[in-house]
């Protein structure tokens, strides 16, 4: 499972449907989740943690000392199968390692749960599967990748 999280001051996902959807946050993480078909429920259990207990956050001597529990900050979930692309061969991304969309829908609905159970908010989200436009405003800026693969297996 790999997590690209930005630290953000206004996050906002629009997706194209009849009426139109949109999740916005203000100050928190935008979380860019991509799912494989090795993934399980104990890849959501230590990194939902993880993520919300990151202190990437300012104190008042401005170092990033403090979580986004800290700062009562806001999570935007966004489901991204192209964290997967393997792009050693030619220029056509290959996708292989992305979980199919039954299974990775269910680890990304665990995930959005293990998070609001962590911040006891609601989370938003996009559309899994659907074509989505994300904007956001970076703060830092800071951008961590995670992948668990190097920490749980």
């Amino acid at each position: 499972m790999i997590a690209l999280i930005q630290k953000v001051s206004r996050a906002k996902v629009s997706i194209e449907a009849t009426p139109p959807i949109q999740s916005e946050i203000a100050d928190g993480l935008l979380v860019l989740l991509g799912i494989t078909h090795t993934d399980t429920q104990k890849d959501i259990d230590w990194l939902a943690p993880k993520i919300v207990n990151l202190r990437i956050f300012e104190d008042e001597q401005n170092k990033m000392n403090r979580s986004l529990k800290d700062i009562n900050g806001e999570i935007m979930l966004v489901s991204q199968f192209t964290l997967h692309a393997n792009t050693k061969k030619g220029n056509r991304p290959s996708f292989m390692q992305a979980a199919k969309p039954q299974y990775a829908q269910k680890l990304y609905e665990n995930m959005k749960i293990a998070l609001n159970k962590i911040i006891e908010k609601p989370i938003q989200t996009g559309e899994f599967g659907a074509m989505m436009q994300v904007s956001l405003q970076n703060e830092g800026p800071v951008t961590i990748i995670i992948d668990t693969e190097k920490y749980l297996r």
